[in-house]
């Protein structure tokens, strides 16, 4: 734990979210400091696991750090007077249902803005607040083969092939943080807070990104390209003695310096490879010509010939060796927390570092409930009015 304050300890968060897209996007005002407090059904309200896993899983536990748990059913009057005490104090409410949902929970940006007219309220949905479906259920998978990426991920003529992590909740959550945080700022010259709203679909669109302007600009339709780079050439993975490694050589400069630490006068001299439109034509080709060198030399022999003479290369590791990897380890992405139930754990670390303010993983994700009673308590409920609420199983 660092000693100075971290940087968003003067915001209150309140979490309504579930699965994986809400709270990556929670995550990040978590883990600087931000007062996160997890707002869930409780138990007599039959929770049920989701996709995330039990409360002690990896996946749960990984996205849950930095947070308070208080149980709260919004489907009961007495439980959204409670919530909207909340929301007067706070300055951030996140959900991530259906769009619908939210009205009939009384959770909506009007709503809100008539209990705190400074609340920022961020909403992700699967494929927008409105159109045409706006009420279909949004998950992942779904958002990456409408999204496009699926037609691009996989070697050619392979079928689609889905990313092989969420991109499209992780994408989405971390789009909404960004929206949040220009609204707090915003908010610094206006007084007032605002609606911020993404979805599975449009942030998966723009993590297409140069595969999407492709078409956009050039009306041209992206295919699969496997492991190689979809126009930078020759980019891609390359086989060696002891397996495979990865080659980034994309330009002239690149080029030449790849041709010369392979010690390749003849395919730095060969016509066909003169210029970066002449290798995308004749990629096969070339690629193969590469890997005849490649394959005599292992992976590691490789990497330090290449990056001694300034070629971008590295191995593939799987993820138990990745966070083996010195540097990997040197930068800290496998952070150390302390759960009351599971003990010594690691969750994966933050990827922003700062000069001067931190981040930090401080709490494990927390039980049930947990913190029910001390929230209660400060909203000004005394302990006979949090048995009441606990008896009418609003808590």
């Amino acid at each position: 734990m660092t000693d100075q304050p971290l940087p968003l300890t003067r915001f209150r968060v309140l979490d309504l979210t579930r699965v994986r897209a809400g709270p990556t996007c929670v995550r990040q005002f978590a883990d600087w400091g931000a007062d996160c407090i997890k707002i869930e059904l409780p138990p007599s309200a039959g929770i049920r696991e989701g996709i995330t896993g039990d409360r002690n899983g990896p996946d749960f536990q990984n996205l849950h750090r930095n947070k308070r748990s208080m149980t709260l059913n919004l489907k009961e009057e007495v439980g959204r007077e409670v919530f909207y005490r909340l929301v007067r104090d706070s300055d951030v409410v996140v959900e991530n249902y259906r769009p619908d949902v939210k009205y009939r929970l009384g959770v909506d940006y009007e709503t809100l803005k008539g209990v705190n007219p400074r609340i920022v309220l961020g909403s992700i949905s699967g494929f927008g607040q409105d159109g045409p479906y706006e009420k279909r259920p949004g998950v992942d998978q779904i958002a990456q083969g409408l999204g496009g990426i699926m037609s691009i991920t996989g070697l050619p003529g392979q079928g689609p092939v889905r990313v092989g992590t969420a991109i499209a909740d992780l994408s989405s959550g971390l789009y909404c943080a960004i929206g949040i945080l220009i609204a707090l700022l915003e908010r610094e010259v206006s007084g007032e807070g605002q609606w911020v709203h993404t979805s599975l679909l449009e942030s998966q669109v723009s993590m297409l990104d140069f595969q999407a302007a492709r078409w956009l600009i050039g009306a041209e339709v992206p295919p699969q390209a496997g492991n190689n780079h979809p126009t930078s050439i020759p980019t891609g993975v390359f086989p060696c003695k002891d397996g495979h490694f990865n080659v980034a050589a994309g330009g002239q400069d690149m080029f030449d310096r790849l041709c010369r630490a392979l010690g390749a006068d003849e395919i730095a001299a060969n016509p066909s490879y003169a210029t970066g439109k002449l290798r995308q034509q004749h990629r096969d080709e070339l690629n193969a010509e590469i890997a005849e060198y490649t394959k005599t030399k292992t992976s590691a022999e490789w990497i330090d010939i290449f990056n001694e003479g300034g070629v971008p290369c590295g191995p593939i590791h799987t993820i138990d060796k990745m966070f083996e990897d010195p540097q990997v380890k040197h930068l800290g992405l496998a952070a150390p927390v302390t759960s009351p139930n599971l003990g010594e754990i690691q969750v994966v670390g933050q990827a922003v570092n700062m000069s001067r303010a931190s981040r930090d993983i401080r709490t494990a994700t927390p039980e049930l409930g947990d913190h029910t009673d001390e929230i209660l308590a400060d909203l000004g409920y005394d302990a006979d009015a949090i048995k009441g609420l606990r008896d009418s199983s609003v808590i």
